[in-house]
């Protein structure tokens, strides 16, 4: 049993706001459990609309769960997030929200190239759209936010991009904001192209 759960949709009405269709939906949440299923991908309308989201906990708790804390003083075990993908013909946006971190602190997150994994370095680099090249938010996917007085943060990443087929796996939380820093959580994503 995982913790965790996805919802993924396409349709001509389908984003943030648009309701459309779901098209596979595992997990409700946190203690769901997360079913095995197909990952889906934009219908023929050219959008896509994905929703995940995770409870963290550490690496070989006894709930496993998608998101992982490597250090709990940043991101307590039981910490949430939320990531959506919205896809159409010419935009591409990927969207966090996270509860229950430190209050009043920043943080870095990027999107990475691998699933997460006991080694936070099992998430591999920064995915870019043009690689190698510059590790910038023109080039890579940036998400980096600052909690509020109760631990919650969001932020969203726009670009003309999608990501390639298999490239972009996870994203890792940082412990500063900008393009590098320790990797202090991660959370493995089944983002689409």
């Amino acid at each position: 049993m995982l913790v965790g759960g996805v919802s993924l949709a396409h349709g001509a009405a389908d984003g943030p706001g648009g309701g459309g269709h779901a098209a596979h939906t595992t997990g409700a949440g946190a203690g769901g459990a997360k079913e095995a299923g197909p990952v889906g991908g934009a219908s023929r309308s050219g959008v896509f609309y994905m929703r995940a989201d995770g409870v963290f906990s550490p690496p070989g708790s006894f709930v496993p769960s998608d998101a992982l804390t490597y250090d709990t003083a940043l991101v307590p075990a039981a910490a949430r997030i939320e990531i959506t993908q919205y896809a159409d013909r010419t935009s591409h946006r990927v969207g966090t929200r996270l509860r229950g971190l430190v209050p009043n602190r920043a943080y870095g997150m990027h999107v990475h190239t691998s699933p997460c994994a006991a080694d936070p370095a099992s998430a591999g680099p920064h995915y870019q759209h043009r690689a190698p090249a510059t590790a910038d938010p023109v080039n890579e996917v940036w998400l980096d936010f600052r909690t509020d007085r109760n631990g919650a943060g969001e932020a969203e990443a726009r670009h003309e991009w999608g990501f390639r087929d298999g490239g972009a796996r996870s994203v890792v939380v940082h412990d500063a904001q900008g393009g590098a820093g320790k990797r202090v959580a991660c959370f493995t994503v089944p983002f689409a192209p």
